[in-house]
């Protein structure tokens, strides 16, 4: 068991339950909360019991991203639309969102895709055909649309293809042509008001009266918490409902807001080592395959991280994405313990080798 690594979630996760407390009546955010926390330690614990060579079959994680796809598929049937997104299943008190499964289930394909094929990994077919698994679950998780989910999907592509040694020649020549392709939109195909929409979306803070007041009233919470904060309870822009949302989408402007930059940097500082432990995991893997789920999960977790900061003070669209372990919501933390349980359990299989290597290397010693 790696505790360094559970205790450093577990407060994240604490950091969040009073963020989204209100102290003073019942509120149902944090208690659905504890309930969605209970669950996910139980299966945390279960997950590092578990035989992770069933995940390196081919037809078994064809089947589950066969599945899962189907889910998304569903959704369109009879999801239940929430905020303008048809992107979860209701049951009862609790919902389940089918993109944050596809988070994990895409980093054990891609894994598995890259471990096997090492060797010829420069070729630019690998490119394409690792794209395809990509492009199946974004194409889907946009219609719904999720935009900030399908950027994570995106961004996870984009990190193992980094990390798995595929050309970076032929990574820039498709995203050169990409950009080309974009180019030739803008200037050719796209009206005045399609322009104007993109801009609003990509700067929000253009039109704070409008599409920008979220962000506007994020950043805004963010700078009043100066160094040391409000106090717990005491933010005035989530306790009086100027910012939306502050449970989940802006949970971390809420926080700063408290906390202050003496808490953001605590909170910078357990995410560090979240990250550091499961790149130490990764490393000393038995095999690639083990060394590219341990990247593509911290890949994952840093892609959330970054992008949901980034939203917070106004640097980057408002799109949706949960600070993990931290924004109210079972189904991502559900995911994210699972991810953290099968990466301790691939401890046990961890060569002594890659062990010495990376205390030479890394450690020193």
């Amino acid at each position: 068991m790696d505790w360094v690594l559970l205790s450093s979630a577990l407060v994240i996760v604490v950091f969040g339950l009073i963020t989204m407390d209100s102290f003073t009546v019942d509120n149902l955010f944090f208690q659905k909360q504890l309930i969605s926390l209970a669950v996910a330690l139980v299966a945390f614990f279960l997950a590092t019991r578990l035989d992770t060579d069933m995940l390196k079959r081919t037809n078994f994680l064809v089947i589950v991203f066969s599945i899962v796809s189907a889910l998304l598929i569903i959704l369109f049937v009879v999801g239940q639309i929430t905020k303008g997104a048809q992107s979860w299943f209701h049951l009862g008190l609790f919902a389940f969102q089918p993109a944050d499964a596809m988070k994990l289930v895409l980093i054990f394909i891609l894994a598995k895709y890259f471990s096997r094929r090492h060797v010829e990994i420069a070729h630019f077919r690998h490119i394409i055909v690792s794209g395809v698994y990509a492009l199946i679950p974004f194409i889907l998780i946009l219609f719904q649309p999720d935009f900030g989910s399908a950027m994570i999907i995106f961004l996870i592509w984009l990190g193992m293809i980094l990390v798995s040694g595929v050309s970076k020649k032929h990574l820039a020549l498709v995203f050169l042509l990409a950009s080309i392709v974009f180019c030739g939109l803008w200037f050719g195909v796209f009206k005045p008001y399609q322009k104007a929409r993109i801009m609003t979306f990509v700067h929000p803070l253009m039109d704070i009266r409008g599409q920008g007041y979220n962000s506007y009233q994020s950043t805004i919470a963010v700078g009043s918490g100066q160094v040391f904060g409000k106090g717990v309870g005491y933010g005035t822009q989530s306790r009086l409902l100027f910012l939306p949302e502050y449970q989940t989408d802006f949970i971390f402007a809420a926080f700063a807001e408290e906390w202050g930059l003496i808490g953001v940097m605590i909170l910078f500082g357990l995410f560090t080592v979240i990250i550091v432990r499961i790149l130490m995991i990764a490393v000393v893997g038995a095999t690639n395959f083990e060394m590219l789920y341990g990247m593509g999960v911290a890949i994952f977790i840093m892609s959330h991280f970054v992008v949901n900061i980034g939203m917070a003070i106004g640097l980057l669209p408002v799109t949706g994405v949960t600070v993990p372990f931290m924004s109210y919501g079972g189904s991502h933390l559900l995911i994210e313990f699972i991810a953290l349980g099968l990466l301790v359990s691939m401890k046990k299989t961890a060569r002594p080798a890659h062990r010495n290597a990376f205390k030479n290397e890394f450690l020193g010693v």
